[in-house]
């Protein structure tokens, strides 16, 4: 639910759930609120707020305010930070000043961490660019740039870069054994790193779409990395019967800790077509990792009325079987959804 009255904005997620065989809950989430103001050419806001930069699609190496996860099946709403935000606005250029998570403390990571962060727009004629720099408590210094070209009538290309001195990482300590007492995986600083995507699309006169991205993301887990990963999969797997059940479980639930990280694999390919034709958008999309032959295939299907938004789809995950996206725990995943706006 969202809503807006005078200088306060907020959006408040409700969600009621109960597994198969398990107790149901309920919970309620503040996604955003806000209080914003303007004074001349500029303005400001403070609270809980969602501010999402970049111009990919699939990844966006320069959002480094909300961080939004990509590629979600539904376009819910994501939950913005804490921050406090200065806009200045002329007619071809815009500046952001960003104070996210004023409040955390020392030991917070990832998109918690305390960090302030600028981005430059401007407009070139057809072409948008993107300066981004962001400093964080932990991860130091990065700097970023982006660009969304339209070529023509139907044609529009996109890019983004970002190096980074520091990431938030997850990685498993190599003296760790096949069966371990404790969780191997520890959220580290790892070394300095970059991010690039590159992208198009082509949009016809009938609203048919295709779009395409590549990206590399140097703080994924390397193939080295993965290849310990799955030496050590059948290191613990190969002590089924000799060590006690429990153990084995926990050990082996512990490895999934590799997901974690932003990208699962450093390269990367995308490719999206979809339709909008009277009130009916039909999509399928596929992510394709070649390192590996890994693949996440996604169908759906929605329709939109005056007020009603009906939503419905399947997202499969596969490939080679001894790639990281066959191995996830989730195999198939299907659903159905329904907005009311008023």
């Amino acid at each position: 639910m969202r809503g807006q009255h005078g200088p306060l904005a907020g959006a408040l997620y409700l969600q009621h759930s109960r597994p198969a065989g398990g107790p149901a809950s309920s919970r309620a989430v503040v996604q955003e609120l806000y209080a914003s103001g303007e004074l001349g050419e500029w303005q400001f806001s403070a609270g809980r707020k969602l501010v999402a930069w970049d111009v990919g699609f699939g990844f966006r190496p320069n959002d480094v305010v909300a961080r939004e996860e990509r590629r979600t099946l539904l376009s819910a709403m994501s939950r913005g930070r804490p921050l406090v935000q200065a806009e200045y606005f002329t007619a071809e250029t815009a500046w952001s000043f960003v104070w996210v998570n004023p409040q955390s403390g020392s030991d917070a990571r990832l998109g918690d961490e305390q960090a302030f962060a600028m981005r430059v727009y401007k407009r070139q004629g057809s072409t948008d660019l993107h300066g981004i720099a962001r400093w964080g408590e932990h991860t130091r210094a990065s700097v970023g740039a982006a660009f969304s070209s339209v070529i023509g009538d139907s044609l529009e290309l996109h890019g983004s870069a970002r190096a980074m001195q520091h990431s938030d990482v997850w990685r498993m300590s190599s003296s760790a054994s096949p069966l371990a007492g404790s969780n191997p995986w520890r959220l580290q600083r790892g070394d300095a790193s970059a991010q690039v995507l590159l992208g198009g699309s082509w949009t016809g006169e009938s609203k048919l779409s295709v779009m395409m991205e590549a990206w590399w993301d140097g703080s994924a887990l390397s193939d080295s990395q993965w290849r310990g990963w799955q030496a050590r999969n059948a290191a613990v797997l190969s002590l089924t019967g000799r060590a006690p059940s429990a153990v084995v479980a926990g050990n082996l639930a512990w490895q999934t800790q590799a997901f974690n990280n932003g990208s699962l694999r450093r390269r990367n390919l995308y490719a999206r077509l979809a339709w909008d034709h009277e009130g009916w958008h039909p999509a399928i999309d596929t992510l394709w990792t070649p390192g590996d032959g890994g693949r996440i295939s996604s169908a759906s299907l929605g329709w939109s009325g005056n007020r009603w938004r009906v939503d419905g789809g399947v997202r499969i995950y596969g490939g080679n079987r001894n790639s990281v996206i066959a191995q996830l725990p989730t195999r198939r995943l299907g659903y159905l959804a329904a907005t009311y706006s008023f």
